[in-house]
C-alpha cells in the first residue's frame, strides 16, 4: 500500500502535490510513499510557526515538556512492530533491526523526558563581597534538523528529543529515501500533545535543507550526512552565526591483534562490517589484522560472509537486506571495482549486484584482502557491506594506520592485552573507542561523536546534548 504524506507545519498536516516517491529497496516495484517536493516558502512557514510557538514552549513547566516526550516514547514503543515494518520496507533494514531501531527511538524520548526535569545551573561565590553569581541554562530558539536515511527514526529522535526537552522548537527535514518513517514519528509527536508549531517537518529535496541552513530564523542546525553536504550546511549556518552540530561519517578501523580471542574477533568483524548492510557511519569498513593470524582470520570472515543470507528485509530468514537506493548500490559496487584495480583480492562478494527473486538493490557481503592503507577503499567511506583488510606487523604500526586519514568517528581493537587496550583507548584519534566490541553499536544515554572530519560542534546524545541545545546565562546580584 502506498502512503500519501504531508508536511507538518504549525500543528497541521499540510498537503501538497506528491511529486516524489520512496521505493521499497527489497522490491523496487513497490512505491512505499508519495510525498511533496517542499520549497523555501514551505520552510519559511515552518520556521515562522516554530518561532511563534517557542516562547510559550520554553516558559512552560518542564513537566509539560517531559509529559509530551514521555507520551511520544510510549506511543513509539507500543507501535514498534508496525513502525519497524514500515522502516524495513522503506530503508531495507531487516525487520528485527528495524524494530530494534524503533524501540531505541522510544527509549531516547523517554530518556529526554527525564532530562527536561534535570536542566540545571549553578550558584557560585563571587570574588566581590555581597555579590552572588548564578548560571542558568536557557532554550536557544528554533533548531533545524537535517537527518539521514540510514537511521530514519533513531537519528531524528536523538536530535528532536533534546531540542524539545530543553524548550526549543524544531523544523525537521528528513532524508528522501525514508520520508514515511519520519512522517510516522511526526504524527506521534503531535498525538503526544506537542502544541502547534513546536514540531514541524518539511519534506523534499536538498533545497529544503539548504533553506533551513540559511534561514535567519533558525538559531541552530544539527546535521547528519555526507562531508560534502555537511560543509555547505555548516558554511551557510556559520555565516549568520547560527549554532552548528555536524556528524559526517567515518572510515572506522578495527585492529585485530594476534592475541585476540579468535572466534570473538571474527564475529566482531562480521557484525561491524555487514549488519545493517554496512550502512552505518560507525561500521568497521577497514580491518587491520596482525600477520600472525591474518590468513586464518580472513578465511574465517570470508566463510561467515558467504553464509549470510541476503534478501527481502521482511523475510524472517534474511540476515542482510538491500542497499537503500540504486545510487547507493552503484556506488558500493564501484568502490569494489576500484579496490580490485588497485591490487585488492576478493575473498567474498564482488562488484556485481545480486540477482534474487525480488527485484531489489542487493549486494553480497564483500571482503577484499591484500589492500594497502593508502588504497582508495581504505581512505573513502563506502557505506555498504564492503570490508577491506590490511595486514600489519606491530601494534605501533596499526595505531599509526588508524590515526592516518581524515576521519575519526569510531575505532576498535580486539585483544586480550590490557596494555594494548588501554594504550589504544588513550591514543587512537577517534571520538569513540571500542575494546573487544564492534565499532558499530552505541548506547543512547552517552555522548556520540567523532574527531577530525567526522564531526563538528558539540556531541550528540545523552548528558552532553544539553550543551548544544541550551545556552548559559550568567546573573550577578548584590544584596
Amino acid at each position: 500500500m502506498t502512503e500519501t504524506l504531508t508536511h507538518f507545519i504549525g500543528g497541521k498536516q499540510v498537503a501538497a502535490p506528491g511529486a516524489l516517491e520512496s521505493i521499497n529497496p527489497s522490491n523496487t516495484a513497490e512505491v512505499v510513499a508519495k510525498f511533496p517536493d517542499g520549497s523555501p516558502e514551505d520552510v519559511n512557514k515552518a520556521v515562522e510557526a516554530a518561532q511563534a510557538a517557542q516562547p510559550g514552549w520554553a516558559s512552560a513547566s518542564p513537566e509539560v515538556r517531559a509529559d509530551v516526550l514521555d507520551k511520544a516514547g510510549q506511543l513509539i514503543m507500543e507501535r514498534k512492530e508496525a513502525i519497524g515494518k514500515l522502516l524495513a520496507r522503506e530503508e531495507g533494514k531487516t525487520l528485527p533491526e528495524a524494530i530494534g531501531e524503533t524501540a531505541r527511538a522510544a527509549r531516547i524520548f523517554k530518556y529526554f523526558a527525564g532530562e527536561a526535569l534535570r536542566r540545571h545551573g549553578q550558584n557560585l561565590e563571587s570574588t566581590r563581597p555581597g555579590v552572588e553569581v548564578q548560571t542558568y541554562r536557557e532554550a536557544v530558539g528554533v533548531y533545524g534538523l537535517i537527518t539521514p536515511w540510514n537511521f530514519p527514526i533513531a537519528i531524528p529522535a536523538w536530535k528532536a528529543a533534546p531540542a524539545l526537552a530543553f524548550g526549543n522548537t524544531v523544523v525537521l527535514k528528513p532524508a528522501n529515501p525514508t520520508p514515511a518513517t519520519a512522517h510516522a514519528l511526526a504524527a506521534i509527536i503531535h498525538e503526544a500533545g506537542a502544541p502547534a508549531g513546536v514540531f514541524n517537518m518539511v519534506l523534499g529535496r536538498g533545497i529544503v535543507g539548504d533553506a533551513i541552513s540559511k534561514h535567519p530564523g533558525v538559531n541552530g542546525v544539527s546535521f547528519t550526512g555526507s562531508q560534502g553536504v555537511g560543509a555547505k550546511v555548516a558554511a551557510a549556518a556559520v555565516a549568520r552565526q547560527a549554532r552548528v552540530q555536524m556528524e559526517m561519517g567515518g572510515k572506522n578501523p578495527l585492529v585485530v591483534m594476534d592475541d585476540a580471542e579468535f572466534d570473538r574477533a571474527v564475529q566482531i568483524a562480521v557484525d561491524g562490517g555487514y549488519f545493517a548492510t554496512g550502512q552505518r557511519c560507525t561500521a568497521s569498513s577497514r580491518v587491520f589484522v596482525q600477520e600472525g593470524i591474518h590468513d586464518r582470520f580472513v578465511a574465517a570472515v570470508a566463510e561467515r560472509a558467504k553464509a549470510l543470507k541476503v534478501g527481502d528485509a521482511l523475510d524472517p530468514t534474511t540476515q542482510m537486506g538491500p542497499a537503500v537506493t540504486d545510487t547507493q548500490l552503484a556506488g558500493n559496487l564501484k568502490y569494489v571495482d576500484i579496490a580490485l584495480k588497485e591490487g585488492g583480492r576478493l575473498l567474498a562478494g564482488g562488484s556485481d549486484p545480486l540477482k534474487l527473486s525480488n527485484q531489489g538493490y542487493y549486494m553480497a557481503p564483500t571482503l577484499i584482502v591484500d589492500t594497502k592503507a593508502s588504497d582508495t577503499i581504505n581512505q573513502e567511506e563506502v557505506f555498504g557491506p564492503v570490508v577491506s583488510v590490511v595486514k600489519f606487523k606491530t601494534y605501533e604500526e596499526a595505531l599509526d594506520l588508524c590515526n592516518a586519514g581524515n576521519f575519526g568517528l569510531s575505532a576498535g581493537i580486539v585483544t586480550t592485552s590490557l596494555k594494548y587496550a588501554r594504550h589504544f583507548q588513550r591514543n587512537v584519534k577517534a571520538g569513540m573507542v571500542m575494546v573487544n566490541l564492534p565499532t558499530a553499536g552505541v548506547d543512547y544515554h552517552v555522548p556520540f561523536g567523532g574527531t577530525r572530519g567526522s564531526s563538528y560542534g558539540q556531541r550528540e546524545q545523552g548528558f552532553s546534548a544539553v550543551e548544544f541545545f541550551t545556552q548559559i546565562k550568567t546573573a550577578y546580584s548584590f544584596s
